[in-house]
């Protein structure tokens, strides 16, 4: 199967965080599955690291990212086009560009955040 992490799911996937699901860390473990990580991930993590929201390197992210099955999703036009279809339950622009990648590519987003179970979308909810 193929599977997109939101932002919080690719940190806690890296740093073997505790509050990363048995069920998504065997998903993600699973090497007949495709991980995809989204370039808006990257910009996420770069502007809250930026603002002091988060305390990360983003060079080591990408070095990680770079030596790990992860394979990486651009941002198309198609991607962001999509998004202006979308209904307005969720404000925040990384989500919404997620789900639209997502819906696009026809990838399961796994993800912590419940107002993305608003969409109609393939998703695996973790708490």
């Amino acid at each position: 199967m193929k599977f997109l992490l939101d932002t919080h799911v690719l940190i806690w996937s890296l740093q073997d965080n505790h509050r990363l699901s048995s069920s998504a860390r065997a998903i993600i473990g699973d090497t007949n599955n495709i991980i995809y990580v989204s370039s808006a991930t990257i910009w996420e993590i770069a502007i809250k690291t930026s603002l002091k929201k988060l305390n990360l390197s983003v060079d080591e992210i990408l070095q990680t990212l770079q030596h790990s099955e992860y394979t990486q999703l651009p941002i198309t036009f198609s991607h962001a086009a999509k998004v202006a279809e979308l209904p307005y339950h969720h404000n925040d622009p990384f989500d919404r560009i997620l789900i639209a990648q997502a819906l696009t590519e026809e990838l399961t987003l796994i993800t912590c955040d419940d107002k993305i179970t608003q969409y109609e979308l393939s998703l695996l909810l973790i708490h």
